[in-house]
């Protein structure tokens, strides 16, 4: 997963691409650690997704932009509309249920 470090980034991706999963933690959160490797794991499975970190120790900015109050949280933006939100207690089964569903609806109509 890659780390962006600035809003317009941000916006920019959302914009640009049909699907993208936005992953948010900061630093001193154990869980948000170990469920890092899981979610790469995961999206493996969905190489259309874009995927991306977002730290926020390194962007504080984006707590308020995105209205992410605890972490970890995950929001995936589909045709630029926030389409899934987990936050805190994240059940990988559910994610990964919600997410499967976008991604094969997105990308069998897309083609």
């Amino acid at each position: 997963m890659k780390e962006l470090t600035s809003i317009e980034n941000v916006e920019n991706l959302i914009r640009e691409n049909g699907m993208v999963f936005f992953y948010f933690s900061t630093e001193d959160c154990g869980i948000c650690s170990s469920l890092l490797p899981k979610l790469d794991k995961m999206l493996e499975s969905y190489p259309k997704v874009e995927s991306f970190h977002i730290s926020i120790d390194k962007m504080p900015a984006a707590s308020g932009k995105f209205s992410v109050f605890t972490v970890p949280t995950i929001i995936v933006y589909v045709d630029g509309r926030e389409a899934i939100r987990e936050a805190r207690f994240i059940s990988m089964d559910v994610l990964e249920e919600k997410l499967s569903k976008y991604y094969f609806l997105f990308f069998e109509e897309s083609t």
